[in-house]
């Protein structure tokens, strides 16, 4: 199933690609590389939303959460987000920047075992 973004997604995540943050940048290029031969797309355009990380063959969504995830109304807008992209077949992993940071080679494996578990499962 191809995902696609809005028009006005599609120009936020062209800015974010160039504007990616320390966590993000780490995690991208850690993803990149990965052994299981997985493809990885950031900033992806995905209705009204942009995605930080999405792996189509897996259906997989991955954000990476700086602080302000946690204040004013940004808890709900995440959960309604999660729920559309839910809606759409997607599975959505979200992480701290603060875990990306302190522990990548763990986030890394989690995010590498879903998604090979994810595309295995769709495929077969």
């Amino acid at each position: 199933m191809r995902l696609e973004g809005s028009d006005g997604a599609r120009r936020n995540a062209r800015r974010l690609r160039r504007e990616m943050t320390p966590p993000e940048i780490g995690l991208w290029l850690a993803l990149r590389r990965n052994p299981h031969k997985l493809r990885f797309r950031k900033q992806h355009s995905a209705g009204g939303y942009v995605l930080d990380f999405y792996c189509a063959p897996a259906m997989l969504a991955i954000e990476v959460d700086g602080e302000a995830h946690a204040c004013g109304d940004r808890p709900s807008r995440d959960a309604a987000r999660d729920a559309w992209l839910a809606a759409q077949g997607l599975y959505v992993l979200r992480y701290p920047a603060s875990e990306v940071l302190n522990n990548l080679e763990g986030v890394v494996d989690q995010i590498l075992e879903i998604a090979t578990r994810r595309r295995d499962a769709l495929e077969g």
